[in-house]
């Protein structure tokens, strides 16, 4: 959303604020405090890694798959929270779905069986090695006969 400049002072545009914005992503933040968790993709000479920033969710809320090259990361998570009186009648019962979904194509120059994950500290951690010959080597000199 791109603030409305009026006078040289930014405001914020108040039908872009209520156009713009999701919903069931905005249900789903009240409740459960998720919806599409940022992503960090970095490479470096020895690997690929990507870093699944999602507070509040613990390893055994994700699922991670390889096939056909691609890598698909996802979470599904039911929140259910009741309140009852005394006499066990309920005053209160909310439900709460969230899930995502992120997928990424892998080069061919990847080694799919070497592929690794950790949960640290609200983050997913995967480390995808790359192939030996897919690794960037030191210059060379070459000499003149």
């Amino acid at each position: 959303m791109l603030p409305v400049i009026r006078r040289g002072i930014a405001m914020p545009n108040i039908l872009d604020d209520f156009f713009g914005r999701d919903l069931l992503n905005s249900v789903f933040d009240d409740h459960t405090g998720i919806s599409v968790p940022a992503v960090n993709v970095i490479e470096n000479n020895d690997e690929f890694k990507i870093e699944v920033a999602a507070p509040g969710l613990d390893k055994n809320d994700f699922k991670i798959d390889l096939e056909n090259n691609v890598l698909t990361i996802s979470s599904e998570r039911e929140l259910k929270n009741e309140e009852s009186d005394k006499n066990g009648k309920f005053m209160r019962r909310e439900f709460s779905y969230s899930s995502f979904k992120r997928s990424f194509t892998m080069p061919q120059s990847i080694e799919a069986d070497k592929i690794s994950a950790k949960h640290k500290d609200g983050v997913l951690y995967i480390s995808i090695p790359k192939k030996e010959e897919a690794k960037q080597k030191p210059p060379r000199q070459i000499s003149i006969m």
